[in-house]
């Protein structure tokens, strides 16, 4: 096969492609095949073409969209690389990748400039007039002849990076078949019509952008184009221009309804990932007739991996949907697959999921699967799908890392579970898993529950290290403009910045570290926004108490507007954590452990109960319906841990919460919009969910999926 867009023109040659949500102008697909066609024969000229990866730094312009389809059209692999990055960590990516060139513009020029500066022989071009000697206008020769080459589905179409958030991104090379495959997958849940109008405002360099771009080619419909995201002009342009579809994050779909109360009703489709939805905006949407799908997405698998529909997710808030056609997904603990409401780490497999990260240089081109098998035994023994022939872009099997497969796919780090009639739950990043006292805690199911409070608009729950439990759960709470309001000073508020969230799911660095965290989450928050406890907290705490084990309950709390966000817009944990040890540090030690009568003890076991406790230990202890569902080792002595857990909650004796314990302290953060209260009634503390909010699944016809972050907004 050639280029999607040169057997499209041929088919639907008058059909409306692309429209500039700017200024309306739109173009035909003849129109864009020919925008094509120029660019890729310059391209050509300049000396680029097949097994050649191209490095894209450009804002969302139409010709964004046309170097999409024109580096296809030269077989070469486009490779986006996010103009809200630095220049120090474009360099990393063009480096980690071996760019054969970058393509920028005039916005991105000094950007790219700095970003190769250190790295020998990697020409930069732009597609507006260079204002760098250094820099070459694509424009600067006539298109060559070109004789476009044929296409594997074994072929690589793309490389985009994971969001970081959890480690460094790493590079995930799609072939034409994954994302091909994903389009398909995603046109049996959603549906595609005719006259289907897909919105753009995400970022182009992960995959919640970018597979629009393709899958509109390959169904025939039409893209309209934002260049950004705002709240009003988002949806001021659904409604103009008669949107059927669009990819949002619950910040973004938050904001425009604060904005303007409902969307336009031409919404067919409102694809929600990137993060969990909250309950609260799932009832608005229901409320509306917003028809809202949340899915739940990675860029390893081209965009979406389950999705729920509108009625799924009125009936099972929490859901992110059944896995896509032709995808499996399997839950996994210690390597075997666990019952329905079980928990474990997502595992995916199918035509969808990329063949392997990109081994960096100087790696190991031996590395082994999660089943001990090197790449190159997984493609002989069948094990590895995907992975086909070394294509016209040249990659080889040995340039694959497949170190995070194993015998049921690609272990995507996340933990989830299905229920009893097969819907999919995602909690938290494995890594995020808070062990307590000796107790798994997963963080994503204590941020779901205390999202389901009416003053709350998200949480992220993390695991903060403790000398008696080994870790601690800890919440930072966003009120929004309850935490503005409840500021000393109300002039604060015109500080706060708006966060874009246009950005999210897909590729991003998380803080660097240190200060440099803090300061990322201050900026996030707002600097200066501070003031008392916005919401009642002795209600929020007794909210909690009645939902989950008491070894869940968070011990340490603080209150900011907004989470502070990756540029790939998933949670900075890192920055999360910097917020919670600055502002939500326990002042007064461990009064609940010395007036239960318990000694410290390693942090690594739960402590032990002294002789004078033990006759309490009975009256202390949760009823089962309080223990964890599941969710590691420690999940089947959920109550011989129980009494610790309590006890780290602030009960004494008959299992009633000490005075102080309910009250907590409350204790006004110097900066960055954060409020500390170390309540002191809760065991532990957690993290939250990469992915969207639910999912399901069911079949119109047509053709495409994708992922979400863990880059779950891969498609939202």
């Amino acid at each position: 096969m050639r280029d999607w867009l040169s057997h499209r023109v041929v088919s639907s040659p008058d059909g409306t492609a692309l429209v500039r949500a700017e200024d309306g102008e739109a173009w035909s697909y003849t129109d864009l095949d020919r925008l094509v066609a120029e660019t890729a024969g310059r391209l050509v000229a300049h000396g680029l073409g097949e097994g050649d990866r191209v490095g894209v730094l450009t804002p969302p312009y139409v010709g964004t969209v046309g170097l999409v389809h024109a580096t296809m059209r030269i077989g070469a692999t486009f490779v986006p690389l996010g103009e809200e990055l630095t220049a120090r960590e474009i360099a990393a990516r063009i480096d980690r990748t071996d760019l054969d060139a970058v393509v920028c513009a005039e916005p991105t020029e000094s950007t790219a400039t700095a970003a190769v500066s250190e790295i020998e022989g990697v020409p930069v071009y732009s597609v507006d007039d260079p204002a760098d000697a250094d820099v070459t206008g694509i424009h600067d020769v006539d298109p060559a002849s070109l004789d476009p080459p044929e296409w594997s589905f074994e072929d690589p179409l793309c490389v985009l990076f994971t969001s970081g958030t959890t480690g460094e991104p790493k590079p995930v090379p799609l072939t034409a078949g994954n994302v091909y495959s994903s389009a398909v997958a995603s046109a049996f849940r959603l549906g595609v019509e005719a006259d289907d109008r897909w919105l753009v405002s995400l970022s182009l360099h992960h995959m919640g952008g970018l597979a629009p771009v393709y899958r509109s080619v390959l169904y025939g419909t039409t893209l309209v184009l934002r260049e950004g995201f705002d709240a009003g002009g988002t949806a001021d342009d659904i409604d103009a221009y008669d949107v059927t579809g669009v990819s949002l994050v619950p910040t973004m779909l938050r904001r425009m309804l604060n904005r303007r109360g409902t969307l336009s009703d031409s919404l067919r489709v409102v694809l929600l990932g990137g993060a969990p939805a909250p309950a609260e905006l799932l009832e608005r949407c229901r409320d509306y007739s917003i028809p809202v799908y949340p899915t739940y997405g990675m860029t390893e698998a081209a965009s979406q991996i389950t999705t729920a529909t509108p009625r799924q997710t009125r009936d099972r808030i929490g859901t992110v949907g059944k896995p896509l056609f032709g995808t499996d997904v399997t839950v996994v603990d210690g390597g075997d697959p666990v019952d329905p409401g079980e928990t474990g780490e997502i595992v995916v497999s199918g035509p969808t999921i990329t063949p392997g990260y990109l081994v960096e240089d100087g790696g190991d081109p031996d590395a082994v699967d999660g089943a001990g098998a090197s790449t190159a035994d997984a493609v002989e023994g069948g094990d590895a799908s995907s992975i086909g022939s070394v294509g016209v872009n040249g990659i080889e099997t040995a340039d694959l890392d497949r170190s995070d497969f194993g015998p049921y796919g690609l272990r995507t780090g996340d933990v989830g579970r299905f229920d009893e009639d097969g819907y999919l739950h995602v909690l938290n990043r494995v890594d995020d898993r808070i062990i307590s006292g000796g107790e798994n805690v997963e963080p994503g199911e204590v941020a779901d529950v205390l999202r389901e409070y009416d003053d709350v608009d998200d949480v992220a729950v993390v695991g903060l290290d403790d000398e008696v439990w080994g870790e601690r759960v800890a919440a930072l709470v966003a009120v929004g403009d309850q935490f503005r309001s409840a500021a000393a000073d109300p002039a604060v508020d015109d500080a706060v910045p708006e966060i874009d969230p246009s950005v999210t799911d897909g590729e991003g660095d998380g803080a660097d570290g240190g200060d440099a965290e803090s300061e990322a989450a201050m900026s996030a928050t707002g600097a200066g926004s501070v003031g008392p406890a916005p919401i009642d907290e002795a209600a929020f705490v007794e909210f909690a108490r009645e939902r989950l084990a008491r070894f869940k309950i968070p011990k340490t709390i603080a209150y900011t507007a907004e989470l502070p966000r990756t540029v790939s817009g998933t949670v900075d944990r890192e920055a999360t954590r910097a917020l919670l040890r600055e502002h939500g540090a326990d002042p007064r030690g461990n009064p609940d452990l010395e007036t239960a009568g318990f000694e410290p003890a390693d942090p690594a076991e739960p402590p032990a109960e002294s002789d004078a406790a033990g006759n309490e230990s009975d009256a202390a202890e949760p009823d089962s319906d309080d223990r964890p569902a599941g969710g590691g080792e420690a999940d089947d002595a959920a109550g011989g841990a129980n009494d610790a857990g309590a006890l780290e909650g602030g009960t004494v004796g008959d299992g009633e919460p000490s005075s102080d314990a309910t009250e907590g302290d409350e204790v006004a953060a110097g900066s960055e919009g954060v409020t500390r209260r170390d309540a002191e009634v809760g065991g532990d503390e957690d993290g939250d969910v990469e992915t969207s909010g639910d999912e399901d699944g069911d079949a119109r016809a047509g053709a495409d999926g994708e992922r979400s972050d863990t880059d779950a907004v891969d498609d939202a």
